[in-house]
Protein backbone atom coordinates (compact mmCIF):
# COMPACT_ATOMS: atom_id res chain seq x y z
CA UNK A 1 0.00 0.00 0.00
CA UNK A 2 1.59 3.66 -0.68
CA UNK A 3 1.76 6.18 1.86
CA UNK A 4 -0.19 9.58 0.80
CA UNK A 5 1.68 12.79 0.43
CA UNK A 6 0.91 15.00 3.31
CA UNK A 7 -0.58 18.30 1.79
CA UNK A 8 -1.16 21.67 3.36
CA UNK A 9 -4.95 22.44 1.63
CA UNK A 10 -8.14 23.64 3.05
CA UNK A 11 -8.15 23.98 6.71
CA UNK A 12 -4.49 23.08 7.06
CA UNK A 13 -3.10 24.44 10.21
CA UNK A 14 0.11 26.18 10.43
CA UNK A 15 2.57 24.45 12.24
CA UNK A 16 4.09 28.29 13.99
CA UNK A 17 1.20 29.72 15.76
CA UNK A 18 2.41 33.13 15.10
CA UNK A 19 1.77 32.42 11.54
CA UNK A 20 -2.10 32.61 12.88
CA UNK A 21 -2.36 36.49 13.41
CA UNK A 22 -0.93 38.82 10.91
CA UNK A 23 2.04 40.50 12.27
CA UNK A 24 1.48 43.79 13.65
CA UNK A 25 4.72 45.37 11.93
CA UNK A 26 3.56 43.81 8.33
CA UNK A 27 3.39 47.54 5.99
CA UNK A 28 -0.36 48.80 5.21
CA UNK A 29 -1.15 50.99 2.40
CA UNK A 30 -1.11 54.02 4.48
CA UNK A 31 0.10 52.80 7.56
CA UNK A 32 -3.26 52.41 9.89
CA UNK A 33 -3.28 49.44 11.74
CA UNK A 34 -6.94 48.81 11.29
CA UNK A 35 -6.40 47.91 8.01
CA UNK A 36 -5.78 44.14 9.36
CA UNK A 37 -8.96 42.62 10.38
CA UNK A 38 -8.93 38.90 11.90
CA UNK A 39 -12.39 36.80 12.13
CA UNK A 40 -13.38 36.02 15.61
CA UNK A 41 -15.87 33.12 15.79
CA UNK A 42 -17.96 32.28 19.14
CA UNK A 43 -21.17 30.15 20.19
CA UNK A 44 -23.69 31.78 21.45
CA UNK A 45 -27.37 31.04 22.38
CA UNK A 46 -29.91 31.46 20.12
CA UNK A 47 -31.73 33.99 22.12
CA UNK A 48 -28.46 35.67 23.26
CA UNK A 49 -28.01 36.11 19.19
CA UNK A 50 -31.53 37.21 18.86
CA UNK A 51 -30.96 39.90 21.64
CA UNK A 52 -27.31 40.69 20.19
CA UNK A 53 -29.12 41.32 16.59
CA UNK A 54 -32.24 43.18 18.04
CA UNK A 55 -30.34 45.88 20.54
CA UNK A 56 -28.09 46.36 17.25
CA UNK A 57 -30.91 47.26 15.23
CA UNK A 58 -32.36 49.59 17.84
CA UNK A 59 -28.76 51.71 17.63
CA UNK A 60 -28.72 51.71 13.82
CA UNK A 61 -25.45 49.79 13.47
CA UNK A 62 -24.57 46.18 12.50
CA UNK A 63 -23.71 43.75 14.75
CA UNK A 64 -19.92 43.87 13.89
CA UNK A 65 -19.05 47.26 14.52
CA UNK A 66 -21.38 47.02 18.01
CA UNK A 67 -19.52 44.41 19.30
CA UNK A 68 -16.14 45.56 18.24
CA UNK A 69 -16.77 48.54 19.93
CA UNK A 70 -17.67 46.62 22.79
CA UNK A 71 -14.59 44.74 22.66
CA UNK A 72 -12.14 47.99 21.97
CA UNK A 73 -14.09 49.34 24.77
CA UNK A 74 -13.77 46.13 27.24
CA UNK A 75 -10.38 45.78 26.05
CA UNK A 76 -8.20 48.73 25.34
CA UNK A 77 -4.99 49.09 24.14
CA UNK A 78 -2.24 48.58 26.42
CA UNK A 79 1.63 49.22 26.07
CA UNK A 80 2.92 45.62 27.99
CA UNK A 81 2.07 42.43 25.80
CA UNK A 82 -0.34 43.56 22.97
CA UNK A 83 0.10 42.76 19.67
CA UNK A 84 -1.00 45.50 18.20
Amino acid sequence: MSVRPRRNGFAARPGDPDRWIKAADAPTRDGDASDFTARLTIDVTPALRGRIKIAAFGRGVTVADMLRELLAREFPPTTEGDPS
